[in-house]
């Protein structure tokens, strides 16, 4: 079996991702499990205290943060929001009512950090080496889905490239 993140992140990064996957599993002949990226960043946060909020933010761009919320509730990582993307003001003003410390992780943390300071919200950004998104936390997450063929994977990006974005706004203006 093959785990991959399928995203959110890079537009090649995911595709090359997702491409080397489905290779080595119809070329081995084996089942395929692919899994959020920020459910794998979050792996690493099981041992956080109970009830705190657990926040992957990875850097978008354009003034967005690709971001879920997780929570921990007996030992184990439980998902508060679907994946998405978010300006960090719209994060921070959410985040600003829960009453709960907040953990930060991800590339994304400083820009997160930032704005959560900035609305009186409590976060701990997570040591250099829990940091970041690993193979790891990859498998841990695939852990607990279900295994698919490898046609069924498909990447996950959240917003249109910036080739899209380009061509749609070329379309508008004709």
């Amino acid at each position: 079996m093959v785990a991959v993140a399928q995203g959110p992140g890079s537009f090649t990064g995911i595709r090359i991702g997702i491409s080397t996957a489905k290779g080595l599993c119809w070329g081995l002949g084996i089942p395929a499990i692919g899994v959020s990226t920020l459910e794998a960043m979050v792996q690493s946060a099981r041992f956080v205290p109970e009830g705190t909020i657990v926040c992957p933010a990875m850097d978008a761009r354009r003034s967005q943060l690709y971001n879920a919320l997780f929570t921990v509730q007996n030992g184990a990582l439980v998902r508060l929001t679907v994946d998405r993307a978010i300006a960090a003001d719209a994060l921070a003003e959410e985040l600003s009512g829960s009453g709960k410390s907040v953990w930060v992780l991800g590339d994304g943390w400083a820009i997160c950090e930032k704005a959560l300071k900035e609305r009186g919200v409590f976060c701990t950004v997570a040591p250099e080496e829990l940091r970041w998104q690993t193979a790891f936390g990859v498998c841990l997450a695939a852990q607990s889905k279900t295994p698919t063929g490898a046609e069924d994977l498909l990447p996950v990006y959240l917003r249109l490239s910036q080739a899209e974005r380009e061509r749609q706004s070329r379309m508008n203006e004709a």
